[in-house]
């Protein structure tokens, strides 16, 4: 197929979905192979007849793609996130936590506390979710709502949709962020990181729609500066990954000396980031650990399901981790993101 008839093939399906009904289900992924040629400025029209398709009004889709441009930071920036660790190991979590579970990020997360006490504690009681554990997320995510990212998301959700690499996710993404633009939100204020997640908690546009909840009863989910919004927005994304009140998301435990941990590796494999949970143990009720000299050094039920992590090494600190440490997970899957943000909310609520 030569360039000339590609462009036509792929201009006759744009029009074709641009033709098409706001409500109607179009099917565009058969023309993906065609777009990974285009221009940029065509691959964008065909998001907009994509988004237009989706409902997306045409005032919102002018207003969101003005002068749009690709952004070759945005590439650089995606294309430069590290790699998978090697089989010789992963760093030292100790490093790690003791520069971001600091006495600053405490400190202030202690003051989010005080300040805005009210509104954490009707999203704790309302959904399950610890206060420490939402003002944690809060404080890696944007440090308390200081740190948002400055990003265009349409420039930037646009340029990594055409670059390709990823094209569906960003390309889906895209279409969201038009859909929560349509509720009203300017392009200034929808703005964030260069791979699209945006406000206080940093929601991508789809999780946005999704579980972005109105705290505070006014008709609106704005978790850009609304905290009580952005407290049970966390909240909301917490319960719908398997959060269960009552329990912490691990504790501390002694490990006896010349205990091979590596004896309990799991054997199962995580569908979603196997190298993070490869590090972890086999499951084991509390009861059971005990039996093998594992002590937690906080209260947890002999019943509670638990895995064992000992991320430095034999002699380094433990824990014993429970399910809800793995949605932790589902926000970030790293077990370095995952750890600073329960030691965090740990000491945010000594």
């Amino acid at each position: 197929m030569t360039s000339r008839t590609l462009l036509l093939s792929v201009f006759g399906a744009f029009f074709a979905i641009s033709a098409a009904p706001a409500n109607a289900q179009v099917e565009v992924s058969r023309i993906g192979e065609q777009s990974a040629n285009l221009s940029y400025d065509a691959y964008l029209q065909l998001l907009i007849a994509r988004a237009r398709a989706e409902g997306v009004s045409e005032p919102t889709l002018r207003r969101m793609t003005a002068g749009l441009t690709p952004n070759q930071r945005v590439i650089q920036l995606d294309r430069g996130q590290p790699g998978k660790p090697t089989r010789r190991g992963y760093p030292d979590l100790a490093p790690y936590i003791a520069k971001h579970v600091n006495s600053v990020r405490i400190r202030n997360g202690r003051t989010e506390f005080s300040n805005y006490r009210s509104a954490l504690l009707r999203a704790e009681n309302e959904y399950g979710v610890p206060a420490e554990i939402i003002l944690a997320i809060f404080g890696h995510e944007t440090s308390y709502g200081r740190i948002k990212g400055g990003f265009d998301l349409s420039r930037a959700l646009s340029t990594l949709a055409w670059e390709g690499r990823r094209r569906e996710l960003f390309a889906g993404e895209f279409v969201a962020l038009m859909k929560v633009a349509d509720k009203g939100y300017s392009r200034k204020t929808l703005t964030g990181s260069y791979a699209g997640a945006f406000g206080n908690p940093q929601f991508l546009p789809s999780v946005y729609l999704r579980l972005a909840t109105d705290g505070d009863e006014d008709g609106r989910a704005d978790i850009f500066n609304n905290r009580a919004d952005t407290f049970a927005s966390i909240a909301s994304y917490f319960v719908d990954a398997g959060w269960r009140s009552g329990q912490p998301w691990g504790v501390r435990a002694y490990v006896p000396r010349g205990f091979d941990v590596d004896a309990y590796k799991t054997k199962l494999v995580a569908p979603v980031c196997p190298r993070v949970h490869e590090r972890h143990s086999q499951w084991k009720s509390v009861k059971e650990w005990r039996a093998l000299g594992i002590q937690p050094q906080r209260p947890l039920a002999e019943d509670v399901m638990t895995t064992l992590f000992q991320p430095d090494g034999p002699g380094t600190p433990a824990w014993l981790l429970t399910s809800n440490y793995r949605v932790i997970l589902e926000y970030n899957c790293s077990n370095y993101y995952a750890m600073s943000v329960g030691l965090l909310a740990d000491e945010i609520a000594r």
